[in-house]
């Protein structure tokens, strides 16, 4: 995590070097008023505004040491998406409260916030409504179980029926423990959760639908087979099956093809990982899955696809599908919820 921690005056200098101690396994950046940049320390200077612009973009969280009011005033050009804009986070330069001010959910300013004043031994000031009724926030567990949220302004409504009752949840996978206030088993209603990668599905009038990123996809292909035939082989796949592509969370496929300039590009389009295993090790895998002679002959294993997107997952769930010199084959790691 990149955080940048902002102070004006000696004691919020010493307070800084306290927090950089104490966040040792973050990346962390100190900035103060020139006269006190020294020892590791980075000025604020004349063209401050150019500053914090830039670390508003860079950095994951923003510290500032000070009052509220010099925060506000610091970010407020720059305040644009919740799903996008960093933690903020104030705490006053004697280091008595720390109060999360932007990004408290997504961000991840609230549980920041709390681990601060654990290092420091301050009041956190959380105000988020769901944090202070000890309600179920959507965006929260969402952030912390890497799930996507489909409609950010329905995580809005989902939010406030949390605070009314108990919002049903429809959910793909198992869910061991208890369901927190403010959530409860159910596929039908108003407003509701459903927790699944297939689309088209909507058990309630409104569905908050959070996307858990468990897909592997197997890919086997010709050689020098390009990234338009791949993205198109497995955009055709997740369409006919009805699976959302933000569901992926990795691509996979036999070492021999790891170098495969059209499958590298696609990859890099798609912004997930290429994970390459041997033949050996795609031979070594148990189950049932389609067998070519012909495929053996020049890999050294009957499948690639199948068996490719198997390796540390649960489930086949779509079968080795062919596409103009392109293979897919998607599987399920294995997943259970909890909302503990």
């Amino acid at each position: 995590m990149k955080i940048a921690i902002i102070s004006y005056s000696k004691k919020g200098r010493a307070l800084s070097e306290r927090l950089e101690a104490g966040l040792s396994d973050c990346e962390t950046l100190k900035y103060v008023p020139k006269r006190l940049s020294d020892g590791g320390f980075l000025p604020i200077d004349d063209t401050s505004s150019a500053l914090y612009k830039r670390l508003f973009s860079d950095m994951d969280a923003l510290i500032f040491i000070g009052s509220c009011g010099i925060a506000v005033r610091c970010i407020a050009p720059y305040v644009s998406d919740k799903r996008t804009d960093p933690a903020v986070i104030v705490a006053d330069e004697l280091g008595r409260f720390v109060i999360p001010i932007l990004s408290g959910h997504i961000g991840g300013a609230n549980a920041l916030s709390e681990r601060i004043a654990e290092i420091i031994k301050a009041v956190p000031v959380i105000t988020t409504a769901t944090d202070i009724n000890g309600r179920f926030s959507p965006d929260e567990w969402a952030m912390k179980n890497g799930f996507i949220i489909d409609d950010i302004s329905l995580s809005k409504t989902v939010s406030a029926a949390v605070l009314e009752g108990n919002v049903p949840v429809a959910c793909d996978f198992p869910v061991k423990g208890a369901y927190p206030a403010g959530i409860c088993e159910g596929r039908s209603g108003g407003t509701g959760i459903l927790i699944s990668y297939k689309t088209g599905e909507k058990p309630f009038s409104k569905t908050l639908r959070l996307i858990p990123r468990v897909l592997h996809v197997g890919v086997g292909c010709k050689k020098g087979t390009s990234a338009e035939a791949i993205e198109a082989a497995v955009e055709g796949v997740f369409k006919a099956h009805a699976i959302d592509m933000r569901a992926i969370k990795q691509f996979s496929t036999i070492d021999i093809k790891g170098n495969e300039a059209g499958l590298l590009e696609y990859c890099r389009k798609a912004g997930k990982p290429l994970v390459t295993y041997t033949a050996g090790e795609l031979s070594s895998l148990s189950g049932e899955f389609s067998s070519s002679d012909f495929v053996k002959s020049v890999t050294g294993v009957d499948n690639v696809c199948e068996r490719a997107a198997m390796m540390g997952a649960k489930a086949l769930i779509v079968k080795k599908t062919a596409c103009g010199g392109v293979t897919v084959a998607v599987a399920e790691e294995i997943r259970e919820v909890r909302f503990e």
